[in-house]
């Protein structure tokens, strides 16, 4: 999936009946004429040259003709250079400019978002296939037949890429299966078979231990609005960034977009939301600090639900996964939010920093254990070696992988895409 699919049909402008033939300006409205002032007349222009009397028994030469004045300059130039100019000969009527219309903006194609994405995913996996698949090509070079040292070598190359000791240890235990059944015999269909294994893990159904998933937004029913995100993590993993990123993608798609700062124990965290709202032009919804969060997201819900806003996205406190206490507050909120809106929250998106490695795989397992985590969010996806937690993460808790961290600008958070994934680490 390569957008955010719970895309309004038509702009506000465009349900309101506020646009022109031409796209999504307003229509001008009609303004009462100017008044004319009236004509001054032009003071008379003395004449140039005095005319001379002329002798017939000796005539003097003829005086020098008249300088121009202004209004002879400013005619207009007829003859070869009006011909050249586009406006017609001498004593032809010139004739009115074509207005051209300014070309419509083309929608960008699927295939071309498909390969963009392709590109910035492959850029932000780079050192990730470099420590995988580049060490797995120096592995098997010059090596043709798989022998016991090969699968050995290999299993220490995906425990290094932070997939898992259980998960590396799978994957070895069905190529070796594979390998003494001669169903495969060289390296290269190894590389194949290790490729679809992976995708087949990264695509599995989820089965998350906190008995929710949400692989796409579509799949809650498209009339309940407002549609509710809320973003857990702990401290220094890029939410508050994220939550601007992501509010960013979804109002790029078309959809109104409201933020709560319902993080009151931090005193910045609500300052740092607020230039980041002042930067999307979007609203946030926040009180004093020490106030109760679950108040901070009634009033949104409220303030969301008067304004027939679309998506309203919940920041939370950074919570340690041991903090019980902060834990319970979080489910304060969500019992908060299903009262006003039905089935609110409608994904609770675990915010993970993917150099972390399987630390961030044990703050999961904690969250998902107290908190209903519906999907996962990678960050700084770019800046480790390790990229295989997204593997470790899709096996062992069986949470999708919802978003996806590819750089430091404002764009620079995608939507996942398995396929797009494992093929950017092999090509």
């Amino acid at each position: 999936m390569l957008f955010w699919k719970r895309k309004k049909d038509d702009s506000p402008a465009g349900r309101a009946g506020l646009t022109t033939l031409f796209g999504n300006e307003a229509i001008p409205t009609a303004q009462a004429p100017a008044e004319v002032a009236p004509e001054i007349p032009a003071p008379p222009v003395p004449e140039a040259v005095v005319p001379l009397q002329v002798v017939p028994e000796a005539p003097l030469p003829a005086a020098p003709a008249p300088l121009p004045t202004v209004a002879e300059e400013e005619k207009p130039k007829t003859g070869f250079l009006k011909r050249l100019f586009g406006r017609g000969g001498e004593g032809e009527p010139e004739a009115e400019p074509t207005p051209v219309p300014a070309p419509a903006p083309q929608p960008v194609s699927e295939e071309k978002e498909k390969e963009r994405f392709f590109l910035r995913m492959k850029k932000a996996v780079q050192r990730t296939r470099q420590n995988l698949v580049g060490r797995m090509d120096t592995l098997f070079r010059g090596k043709k037949t798989i022998s016991p040292e090969i699968l050995e070598e290999l299993e220490e190359i995906l425990i290094g890429s932070d997939i898992g000791v259980q998960t590396a240890l799978d994957l070895v235990e069905k190529i070796r299966q594979q390998v003494n059944r001669k169903l495969i015999n060289d390296t290269d269909e190894l590389k194949k078979l290790l490729r679809s294994e992976l995708l087949a893990i990264l695509t599995a159904p989820a089965k998350s231990i906190s008995g929710r998933a949400v692989r796409s937004e579509t799949d809650i029913p498209l009339d309940i609005r407002p549609y509710v995100m809320m973003m857990v993590g702990v401290n220094g993993v890029g939410k508050t960034t994220t939550i601007a990123k992501l509010a960013n993608l979804i109002k790029r798609e078309g959809n109104d977009v409201m933020v709560c700062a319902a993080d009151t124990f931090r005193a910045a965290a609500a300052d740092q939301l607020t230039v980041w709202a002042d930067r999307l032009d979007i609203p946030v919804i926040q009180q004093k600090p020490g106030t109760d969060p679950a108040a901070v997201v009634y009033d949104a819900l409220q303030a969301a639900k008067a304004r027939n806003t679309d998506v309203v996205i919940v920041d939370t406190a950074g919570r340690l996964h041991n903090k019980i206490n902060l834990m319970n507050e979080l489910e304060k909120m969500s019992r908060i939010a299903g009262r006003e809106v039905p089935q609110a929250p409608h994904e609770v998106l675990l915010v993970l920093d993917a150099a972390t490695g399987q630390n961030g795989l044990e703050q999961a397992r904690q969250f998902t254990k107290t908190v209903p985590v519906t999907g996962i969010v990678l960050t700084k996806l770019d800046g480790t070696a390790k990229g295989g937690i997204v593997v470790a993460i899709a096996r062992e808790l069986g949470v999708p992988i919802r978003y996806v961290g590819t750089g430091e600008q404002i764009d620079d958070l995608t939507v996942f895409s398995p396929e797009e994934f494992v093929n950017s680490l092999f090509e």
